[in-house]
Protein backbone atom coordinates (compact mmCIF):
# COMPACT_ATOMS: atom_id res chain seq x y z
CA UNK A 1 0.00 0.00 0.00
CA UNK A 2 1.64 3.40 -1.19
CA UNK A 3 2.19 5.79 2.07
CA UNK A 4 1.45 9.77 1.34
CA UNK A 5 4.14 12.54 2.27
CA UNK A 6 4.68 12.74 5.76
CA UNK A 7 2.77 16.53 6.83
CA UNK A 8 3.96 17.91 10.38
CA UNK A 9 5.58 20.85 11.06
CA UNK A 10 8.62 19.37 12.13
CA UNK A 11 11.88 19.71 9.60
CA UNK A 12 13.64 16.47 9.45
CA UNK A 13 17.07 17.29 8.78
CA UNK A 14 18.99 15.16 5.75
CA UNK A 15 22.40 12.94 7.51
CA UNK A 16 25.04 15.89 7.75
CA UNK A 17 28.71 14.74 8.20
CA UNK A 18 29.25 18.23 10.14
CA UNK A 19 29.03 16.45 13.49
CA UNK A 20 31.75 14.16 12.77
CA UNK A 21 34.03 17.00 10.76
CA UNK A 22 33.41 19.52 13.67
CA UNK A 23 34.24 16.87 16.43
CA UNK A 24 37.65 15.36 14.50
CA UNK A 25 38.53 19.94 13.71
CA UNK A 26 38.11 20.13 17.49
CA UNK A 27 40.18 17.31 18.30
CA UNK A 28 43.15 18.20 15.71
CA UNK A 29 43.02 21.57 17.18
CA UNK A 30 43.47 21.52 20.83
CA UNK A 31 46.49 18.64 20.25
CA UNK A 32 48.22 21.33 17.46
CA UNK A 33 47.60 23.98 20.63
CA UNK A 34 49.18 21.58 22.77
CA UNK A 35 52.18 20.79 20.22
CA UNK A 36 52.37 24.69 19.51
CA UNK A 37 52.99 25.13 23.19
CA UNK A 38 54.65 22.04 24.66
CA UNK A 39 55.81 19.86 21.98
CA UNK A 40 53.99 16.53 21.07
CA UNK A 41 54.91 13.63 18.87
CA UNK A 42 58.03 14.19 18.65
CA UNK A 43 56.93 17.96 17.28
CA UNK A 44 59.32 20.94 18.29
CA UNK A 45 57.35 23.33 20.54
CA UNK A 46 55.83 26.38 18.08
CA UNK A 47 54.82 24.21 15.27
CA UNK A 48 51.57 25.33 13.79
CA UNK A 49 50.70 22.71 11.21
CA UNK A 50 48.63 20.71 13.31
CA UNK A 51 46.96 23.50 14.65
CA UNK A 52 46.22 24.89 11.40
CA UNK A 53 45.20 21.94 10.15
CA UNK A 54 42.11 21.54 12.80
CA UNK A 55 41.30 25.01 12.77
CA UNK A 56 41.12 24.67 8.90
CA UNK A 57 38.67 21.23 9.81
CA UNK A 58 36.79 23.96 12.12
CA UNK A 59 36.17 26.81 9.46
CA UNK A 60 35.28 24.43 6.76
CA UNK A 61 32.70 22.45 9.40
CA UNK A 62 31.19 25.76 9.87
CA UNK A 63 31.31 27.48 6.36
CA UNK A 64 29.03 23.99 5.52
CA UNK A 65 26.85 23.90 8.47
CA UNK A 66 26.08 27.61 7.93
CA UNK A 67 25.64 27.36 4.10
CA UNK A 68 22.88 24.30 5.29
CA UNK A 69 21.07 25.44 7.07
CA UNK A 70 20.73 28.86 5.28
CA UNK A 71 19.66 26.58 2.40
CA UNK A 72 16.90 24.90 4.98
CA UNK A 73 15.58 28.44 5.82
CA UNK A 74 15.67 29.47 2.07
CA UNK A 75 13.76 26.28 1.09
CA UNK A 76 10.86 26.88 3.73
CA UNK A 77 11.92 24.63 6.03
CA UNK A 78 11.88 26.63 8.99
CA UNK A 79 8.46 26.17 10.18
CA UNK A 80 7.22 28.14 13.13
CA UNK A 81 8.00 25.37 15.47
CA UNK A 82 11.11 24.53 14.05
CA UNK A 83 11.93 28.46 14.40
CA UNK A 84 10.68 28.49 17.74
CA UNK A 85 12.97 25.53 18.76
CA UNK A 86 15.94 27.24 17.07
CA UNK A 87 15.63 30.37 18.86
CA UNK A 88 15.27 27.93 22.54
CA UNK A 89 18.38 26.68 20.99
CA UNK A 90 20.27 30.30 20.84
CA UNK A 91 18.75 30.86 24.43
CA UNK A 92 20.11 27.89 25.84
CA UNK A 93 23.25 28.36 24.38
CA UNK A 94 23.64 32.00 25.67
CA UNK A 95 23.03 30.80 28.89
CA UNK A 96 25.18 28.36 28.93
CA UNK A 97 27.79 31.17 28.27
CA UNK A 98 26.33 33.14 30.87
CA UNK A 99 27.44 30.28 33.15
CA UNK A 100 30.98 30.09 31.88
CA UNK A 101 31.88 33.61 32.42
CA UNK A 102 30.34 33.15 35.73
CA UNK A 103 33.32 30.93 36.52
CA UNK A 104 35.80 33.42 35.55
CA UNK A 105 33.72 36.44 38.00
CA UNK A 106 33.52 33.77 41.06
CA UNK A 107 37.13 33.23 40.93
CA UNK A 108 38.02 37.19 40.49
CA UNK A 109 35.84 37.61 43.75
CA UNK A 110 37.09 34.98 45.42
CA UNK A 111 40.60 37.06 44.73
CA UNK A 112 39.38 40.60 45.86
CA UNK A 113 36.68 39.63 48.67
CA UNK A 114 38.80 36.76 50.64
CA UNK A 115 42.56 38.52 50.25
CA UNK A 116 43.11 39.63 54.02
CA UNK A 117 41.57 36.10 54.65
CA UNK A 118 44.36 34.23 52.75
CA UNK A 119 46.71 31.62 54.20
CA UNK A 120 49.52 30.48 51.66
CA UNK A 121 51.01 27.00 51.25
CA UNK A 122 55.02 27.42 52.28
CA UNK A 123 56.81 27.46 48.54
CA UNK A 124 59.92 27.90 47.56
CA UNK A 125 61.39 31.38 47.86
CA UNK A 126 60.31 33.86 50.31
CA UNK A 127 57.27 32.63 51.51
CA UNK A 128 56.88 35.70 54.10
CA UNK A 129 57.01 38.07 51.40
CA UNK A 130 54.44 35.94 49.17
CA UNK A 131 51.87 35.88 52.12
CA UNK A 132 52.06 39.68 53.02
CA UNK A 133 51.76 40.68 49.09
CA UNK A 134 48.92 38.47 48.67
CA UNK A 135 46.56 39.66 51.75
CA UNK A 136 46.39 42.80 49.79
CA UNK A 137 44.13 43.64 46.83
CA UNK A 138 45.23 44.20 44.48
CA UNK A 139 48.72 42.36 45.16
CA UNK A 140 52.02 44.39 46.23
CA UNK A 141 53.51 45.79 43.15
CA UNK A 142 51.68 45.20 40.58
CA UNK A 143 50.49 47.84 38.43
CA UNK A 144 46.85 48.09 37.03
CA UNK A 145 45.16 49.09 33.67
CA UNK A 146 43.50 52.59 34.17
CA UNK A 147 40.01 51.97 33.97
CA UNK A 148 38.86 55.62 31.86
CA UNK A 149 41.86 55.42 29.22
CA UNK A 150 41.56 52.38 26.65
CA UNK A 151 39.11 50.38 28.81
CA UNK A 152 36.47 52.82 28.16
CA UNK A 153 37.12 53.76 24.96
CA UNK A 154 36.32 49.68 24.38
CA UNK A 155 33.24 50.18 26.93
CA UNK A 156 31.47 53.08 24.59
CA UNK A 157 32.53 50.90 21.42
CA UNK A 158 30.57 48.19 22.53
CA UNK A 159 27.98 50.67 23.19
CA UNK A 160 27.60 52.23 20.06
CA UNK A 161 27.63 48.79 18.93
CA UNK A 162 24.55 47.76 20.37
CA UNK A 163 22.94 50.42 19.17
CA UNK A 164 23.94 50.05 15.67
CA UNK A 165 22.64 46.24 15.43
CA UNK A 166 19.24 47.26 17.15
CA UNK A 167 19.37 50.05 14.31
CA UNK A 168 19.89 47.25 11.73
CA UNK A 169 17.40 45.06 13.67
CA UNK A 170 14.32 47.43 13.38
CA UNK A 171 15.34 48.58 9.55
CA UNK A 172 15.30 45.09 8.41
CA UNK A 173 11.79 44.30 10.19
CA UNK A 174 10.31 47.52 8.17
CA UNK A 175 12.04 45.82 5.19
CA UNK A 176 14.40 49.10 4.88
CA UNK A 177 17.22 46.80 3.33
CA UNK A 178 19.88 50.03 2.67
CA UNK A 179 19.95 51.11 6.31
CA UNK A 180 19.94 47.31 7.82
CA UNK A 181 22.88 46.83 5.47
CA UNK A 182 24.72 49.77 6.87
CA UNK A 183 24.00 49.49 10.44
CA UNK A 184 24.85 46.24 10.21
CA UNK A 185 28.43 47.39 8.68
CA UNK A 186 29.49 50.26 10.98
CA UNK A 187 28.43 47.39 14.06
CA UNK A 188 31.09 44.83 11.96
CA UNK A 189 33.43 47.50 12.18
CA UNK A 190 32.96 48.56 16.00
CA UNK A 191 33.68 44.90 16.29
CA UNK A 192 37.12 45.19 14.90
CA UNK A 193 37.80 48.36 16.05
CA UNK A 194 37.09 46.85 19.66
CA UNK A 195 39.29 43.82 19.05
CA UNK A 196 42.08 45.85 17.66
CA UNK A 197 42.22 48.42 20.72
CA UNK A 198 42.05 45.41 23.28
CA UNK A 199 45.19 44.06 21.34
CA UNK A 200 47.07 47.41 21.81
CA UNK A 201 46.29 46.54 25.36
CA UNK A 202 47.85 43.81 25.82
CA UNK A 203 50.79 44.45 24.03
CA UNK A 204 51.20 47.41 26.13
CA UNK A 205 50.48 44.89 29.59
CA UNK A 206 52.81 42.81 28.49
CA UNK A 207 55.63 45.43 26.96
CA UNK A 208 55.30 47.11 30.38
CA UNK A 209 55.19 43.66 32.35
CA UNK A 210 52.52 45.45 33.74
CA UNK A 211 51.32 42.70 36.15
CA UNK A 212 54.90 41.36 37.32
CA UNK A 213 56.00 41.89 40.32
CA UNK A 214 59.18 40.71 42.09
CA UNK A 215 57.54 41.55 45.43
CA UNK A 216 55.23 39.00 44.97
CA UNK A 217 56.09 35.41 43.42
CA UNK A 218 52.35 34.74 42.59
CA UNK A 219 51.62 37.79 41.11
CA UNK A 220 50.76 36.03 37.86
CA UNK A 221 47.59 34.87 39.42
CA UNK A 222 46.03 38.50 39.25
CA UNK A 223 47.26 38.60 34.92
CA UNK A 224 45.71 34.60 34.81
CA UNK A 225 42.50 35.79 36.12
CA UNK A 226 42.42 38.87 34.09
CA UNK A 227 43.66 37.54 31.41
CA UNK A 228 41.26 34.80 31.48
CA UNK A 229 38.33 36.97 31.66
CA UNK A 230 38.72 39.73 29.47
CA UNK A 231 40.79 37.51 26.65
CA UNK A 232 37.40 34.64 26.70
CA UNK A 233 35.21 37.79 26.28
CA UNK A 234 37.57 39.61 23.25
CA UNK A 235 37.07 35.80 21.90
CA UNK A 236 33.56 35.93 22.11
CA UNK A 237 33.77 39.52 20.27
CA UNK A 238 35.57 37.85 17.43
CA UNK A 239 33.71 34.89 16.94
CA UNK A 240 30.36 37.41 17.53
CA UNK A 241 31.84 40.34 14.66
CA UNK A 242 32.59 36.77 12.27
CA UNK A 243 28.87 35.49 12.96
CA UNK A 244 27.59 39.26 12.06
CA UNK A 245 29.92 39.32 9.01
CA UNK A 246 28.28 36.27 7.56
CA UNK A 247 24.69 38.14 8.75
CA UNK A 248 25.97 41.20 6.42
CA UNK A 249 27.19 38.88 3.44
CA UNK A 250 23.59 36.99 3.17
CA UNK A 251 22.18 40.86 3.66
CA UNK A 252 24.15 41.94 0.68
CA UNK A 253 22.93 39.38 -1.29
CA UNK A 254 18.62 37.73 -1.24
CA UNK A 255 19.00 36.93 2.37
CA UNK A 256 16.26 37.68 5.27
CA UNK A 257 13.00 38.91 4.78
CA UNK A 258 11.12 41.27 7.05
CA UNK A 259 8.99 38.27 8.65
CA UNK A 260 11.90 35.69 8.60
CA UNK A 261 14.93 36.81 9.53
CA UNK A 262 16.43 34.71 12.34
CA UNK A 263 19.81 33.88 11.69
CA UNK A 264 20.34 37.65 12.12
CA UNK A 265 18.77 37.74 15.26
CA UNK A 266 20.81 34.79 16.93
CA UNK A 267 23.57 37.34 16.01
CA UNK A 268 21.83 40.43 17.81
CA UNK A 269 21.38 38.43 20.84
CA UNK A 270 24.76 37.08 20.99
CA UNK A 271 26.10 40.66 20.57
CA UNK A 272 23.95 42.44 23.21
CA UNK A 273 24.81 39.60 25.62
CA UNK A 274 28.20 40.15 24.75
CA UNK A 275 27.99 43.38 24.97
CA UNK A 276 26.65 42.84 28.88
CA UNK A 277 29.43 40.85 30.09
CA UNK A 278 31.74 43.08 29.06
CA UNK A 279 29.71 46.40 31.37
CA UNK A 280 29.85 43.87 34.56
CA UNK A 281 34.17 43.30 33.23
CA UNK A 282 34.43 47.08 33.23
CA UNK A 283 32.46 47.94 35.93
CA UNK A 284 34.19 45.07 38.28
CA UNK A 285 37.46 44.42 37.09
CA UNK A 286 38.89 47.54 35.34
CA UNK A 287 36.57 50.42 37.80
CA UNK A 288 35.43 48.73 41.18
CA UNK A 289 38.45 46.43 41.96
CA UNK A 290 40.95 47.95 39.46
CA UNK A 291 42.18 50.46 41.84
CA UNK A 292 44.60 49.94 44.69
Amino acid sequence: MAHGAVKHDYHLVNPSPWPLVGSIGGVVMAIGAVIAMKGLFGLEKGNLLVLLAGLGLVLYTMLGWWMDVTKEANSGDHTPVVSIGLRYGMILFIASEVMFFVAWFWIFFEMVLFAEHRTLTPMIGNYEGVAEAWKAWPPKGIELVPAFHLPLVNTLTLLLSGTTVTWAHHALQQGDRKNAKLALLLTVVLGMLFTAIQVYEYQHILHEKLFYSEEAANSGLYGSAFFMATGFHGFHVLVGTIFLAVCLFRLMGTGFSPKQHFGFEAAAWYWHFVDVVWLFLFAFIYVIFGTA
